[in-house]
């Protein structure tokens, strides 16, 4: 049988394992063949380029379009913004079912991927007189090979399971019964999953020199994907969760395994091992600015980071796509200086943020009140009354710093954020910073300059800054280029931490790469002992441990999409995710701290109230896809009626 390709299959493929009924609607005009497809350069590049196009948005896309980034506690978006496009709002307050749209859409965007991956992969070939050379179609293949299996991780990430033929490409006369599957276990997905990743990175260079191939996969960035989808399926929630013992498919196959696997840590363990060696010899490591006098410059460090690409010496970036999205800049810029002014960071991670001398200000909340923080009293951290002194630090390349050079926060702050680590500095626009960008101090007193009390103001009293390009300027619309940074190496230094603490507790490896992170954040490194200027953990106890690289990952990666997977994997979203959040006074008039007066902007103030259940820990299957595709099953604790 001769299969043919239509043009606009090849900008829309029609086709989808999951979703029948468009890969059906079949149009009889503008056919073109295998050949003519495969044969042209242009062409068969637009259809690479598609493949390639279901690469989730890092930034923006994870705020606005999957709302991986809004769905963990470290976004906090205008609830009134849903009624543009925010789809996730309604899943983080509870107002959602089997029948709710998500822009997100995988289920039928990355089908539509895949397939394409597929025909692409099997069928690209070598084109005289263009630089399709057979290395080329080599490494054009590796790529399909990846971008299939990395789809399906992002697949079952989101769903738990799903139907599983890699290697099936329906015919244009295929009968619907044959599109027609139910799902494969959550394990034999992965282990595929893990075995095309590796495969495709035997294949891959670790890097490109030609600019233009910026944003292609690497070796690295297989191992980088693999390593991250082999750490989810050795945590809790689908390593021996007894929740799931009982989900199956319509013939009574488990489709979680309940019984914990310590193999599932070592495989993870030996992912990230092989991953670490392999893009520190590729000549990755941490991105870093030095001061003057040679001491590596934490502020700007930490805030180049998230702007400088791969070609300007960030070496760090493990896997990025190409990026220039404003509207992530223009959303967190306040609303005086030109820009949306709603995005913000919640209290929470706020409060996660270590203190300049590296450790923790907050230890818990009175019986889970957060408006009753445990104060460290080791930390110097206070929550009351406002600074007197401008906080100076050491750095010569920032240009966040607050009103004059070096001061992070001048005199007059409010306690909370006076004497916090570098990190916080950049992630966190706190009422009465200056913003150098407008050259003033910025207002979020109610129908201040930066409130106009709508849903284009900070609704808990913060803004976020992480990512924010340091160059950006939203008074005049100046947007710079920013890298879409998926994976960098810093998270592979703490998922690796993180493994090693489960798989060999007390092994000293994990101070030396949790040391690693902390030394370019300018805090105290940790030790074994009571050391000057070191904190001294008890490597030994492996529940300490874990608690300390939790609270390390939790900053370090805070905004960056990774939070909300954290949760799910540790089966921490129930309680983390459930129940009211907390800022400041978003009707806030006076500069008090005073919690008597109503008026007081430096209040923790409840703002939201969010909800999580069991069944939010995977997104539902559409009711209409299972009306369908009778061999389809709905997720753990969705039912047709919710």
């Amino acid at each position: 049988m001769k299969i043919q390709l239509k043009y606009t299959f090849l900008i829309l493929l029609l086709g989808t394992m999951f979703s029948c009924t468009d890969y059906l609607d079949k149009e009889s005009d503008t056919e073109l063949t295998m050949d003519m497809v495969f044969t042209d350069k242009d062409r068969m590049e637009s259809m690479l380029a598609y493949v390639y196009s279901g690469i989730p948005d890092p930034t923006w896309g994870s705020l606005n379009r999957t709302g991986w980034g809004v769905m963990g506690d470290d976004w906090t978006p205008s609830e009134r913004w849903q009624q543009w496009g925010w789809d996730a709002i309604p899943k983080i307050t509870g107002n959602w079912n089997t029948a709710t749209e998500w822009d997100g859409s995988y289920w039928g965007d990355l089908p539509q991927r895949i397939r394409t991956a597929n025909i692409l992969r099997a069928n690209v070939v070598p084109i005289d007189g263009t630089t399709i050379t057979a290395q080329e179609v080599e490494y054009i293949q590796a790529e399909c090979r990846f971008l299939q299996a990395y789809y399906y991780s992002l697949f079952v990430n989101c769903y738990g399971v799903c139907p599983f033929q890699p290697d099936y490409i329906a015919p244009t006369d295929g009968s619907t019964e044959e599109l027609l599957t139910g799902p494969v276990p959550y394990d034999e997905i992965i282990e595929w999953c893990d075995n095309e990743m590796l495969e495709a990175s035997k294949i891959l260079p670790a890097s490109y020199a030609q600019a233009i191939k910026y944003g292609r996969v690497t070796s690295v960035m297989c191992l980088a994907a693999r390593a991250r989808m082999l750490l989810f399926a050795a945590s809790p929630l689908v390593n021996g969760n007894p929740d799931y013992a009982n989900f199956t498919d319509t013939e009574g196959t488990p489709l979680f395994n309940s019984s914990y696997d310590q193999n599932k840590w070592t495989k993870a363990l030996e992912a990230h091992r092989l991953l670490i060696q392999e893009a520190e010899a590729a000549g990755h490591e941490l991105y870093k600015m030095y001061n003057d006098d040679g001491s590596i410059d934490p502020f700007a460090s930490t805030a180049w980071v998230h702007a400088r690409t791969y070609a300007d010496g960030n070496k760090e970036i493990l896997f990025a796509r190409p990026q220039n999205q404003t509207e992530f800049d223009r959303h967190i810029s306040p609303y005086g200086a030109g820009g949306n002014g709603g995005l913000g960071m919640t209290q929470s991670i706020v409060d996660a943020f270590f203190m300049d001398n590296g450790l923790s200000p907050i230890l818990g909340y009175e019986n889970g009140d957060k408006t009753k923080p445990i104060i460290n009293p080791e930390s110097g951290y206070t929550e009351s009354g406002f600074s007197t002194n401008d906080d100076v630090r050491n750095t010569d390349n920032w240009n966040w710093y607050d009103g004059k050079e070096k001061v992070a926060a001048k005199a007059g702050t409010f306690n909370m954020y006076v004497n916090r680590e570098p990190r916080f500095y950049n992630a966190i626009l706190w009422n009465e910073r200056y913003y150098i960008w407008d050259r003033r101090n910025v207002d979020f007193y109610q129908y201040g300059k930066d409130n106009n009390y709508t849903h284009d103001a900070p609704q808990n009293g913060y803004l976020g800054l992480k990512r924010k390009h340091p160059n950006s300027d939203s008074k005049n619309g100046s947007w710079q280029y920013r890298p879409g940074i998926v994976y960098r190496l810093a998270e592979a230094y703490l998922s690796y931490c993180e493994i090693l603490n489960e798989v060999s507790p007390g092994n000293q490896e994990i101070l030396t790469y949790l040391n690693l992170i902390r030394e370019r954040a300018g805090i105290p490194q940790y030790a074994t002992s009571q050391q000057d200027g070191y904190i001294a953990v008890n490597l030994n106890d492996q529940d300490e441990m874990r608690e300390i690289i939790r609270r390390e990952r939790r900053v370090e990666l805070c905004g960056e999409g990774v939070r909300y997977d954290d949760l799910r994997r540790w089966k921490e979203a129930e309680d983390v995710l459930d129940g009211d959040f907390y800022g400041m006074n978003f009707s806030g008039t006076d500069k008090s701290d005073d919690p008597s007066n109503p008026k007081a902007f430096y209040v923790r103030t409840q703002y939201q109230k969010r909800v999580y259940q069991k069944k939010y820990y995977w997104f539902p299957i559409y009711q209409d896809e299972i009306d369908k595709n009778p061999n389809l099953v709905q997720a753990p604790y969705w039912t047709e009626s919710e």
